[in-house]
């Protein structure tokens, strides 16, 4: 079982031919925010098959609680409004679903 086992699957459905902008947005204004609050990230996806104009992204946690905790710091962090008042007109969709690992005893652990 990862450290980890619990993550958060954000796909946020950006405007059409407005993703350069929404990565750079996402970039200066929310990361800043999120590597304080969240830590690091697992990754950073774009749809490439399927629905287009797709931005993933992946946080893991090591329980419900510490995925309140630091979404609740998120949310309060004075910096957080920036960002969505600047991202607001990019974003068309977000779906968040929280995963949680699954134990697999024939699939090897890393």
């Amino acid at each position: 079982m990862p450290h980890r086992p619990l993550v958060d699957h954000r796909v946020y459905t950006i405007r059409l031919r407005r993703m350069g902008e929404f990565l750079e947005v996402f970039n200066r204004l929310a990361m800043p925010v999120l590597l304080q609050t969240l830590e690091h990230p697992v990754g950073f996806y774009l749809s490439q098959v399927g629905p287009q104009n797709q931005f993933v992204h992946l946080w893991a946690y090591e329980s419900l609680a510490d995925y309140e905790r630091r979404s609740q710091a998120r949310d309060a962090h004075p910096d957080f409004p920036a960002y969505l008042a600047a991202s607001e007109h990019l974003i068309t969709a977000q779906e968040t679903r929280l995963v949680r690992a699954a134990a697999m005893p024939a699939w090897p652990a890393r």
